[in-house]
């Protein structure tokens, strides 16, 4: 979790979260892992089809054809965030999922931060009957730390 305090131009920022996945691997070094895996399958199978075994080459295009499959998906999250910003009159959180950006606003002295049944449940917001679910993207012992974190900063405006 990443905590910054700045100005914007119209009203000043309280307080700013930014959550969000912890990805070890850079997108060049994961497309690298890739290819090397798909030509090291590529070699292994095409000496196995000189040596007779010809049904072994579909089925390693099957198989990369699912990791890519699965790697893709995997790339579409790996930017995935939260952010949460909180202003004199405005908690403004956004969700990035899969490159689709989702924006909340409410009024921070309205709003109640529940926290799940159990650590593995993310927190919710609460305002007026909406609820938004935050904290997907940090670990379970952090959760409840940021919750008390937000609600004393709510608290305090």
């Amino acid at each position: 979790m990443q905590v910054s305090q700045t100005l914007t131009d119209s009203e000043p920022l309280i307080k700013d979260w930014l959550m969000k996945r912890n990805c070890s691997v850079s997108p060049r070094q994961f497309v690298g892992f890739y290819l090397s895996l798909a030509l090291v399958s590529a070699v292994i199978a095409t000496l196995l089809f000189l040596n007779g075994a010809w049904l072994v080459l579909p089925f390693t295009g099957i198989e990369l054809t699912v990791v890519g499959v699965a790697f893709v998906i995997y790339a579409r999250h790996a930017v995935d965030f939260e952010r949460i910003r909180l202003y004199q009159n405005r908690l403004l959180i956004e969700q990035m999922n899969a490159e689709e950006l989702t924006q909340f606003e409410f009024n921070p002295r309205w709003v109640r931060v529940e926290t799940g049944a159990t650590p593995r449940e993310p927190l919710t917001i609460v305002s007026r009957g909406q609820s938004v679910k935050i904290g997907q993207h940090l670990a379970q012992h952090r959760r409840k730390q940021f919750a008390a974190e937000l609600q004393a900063s709510l608290r305090r405006l």
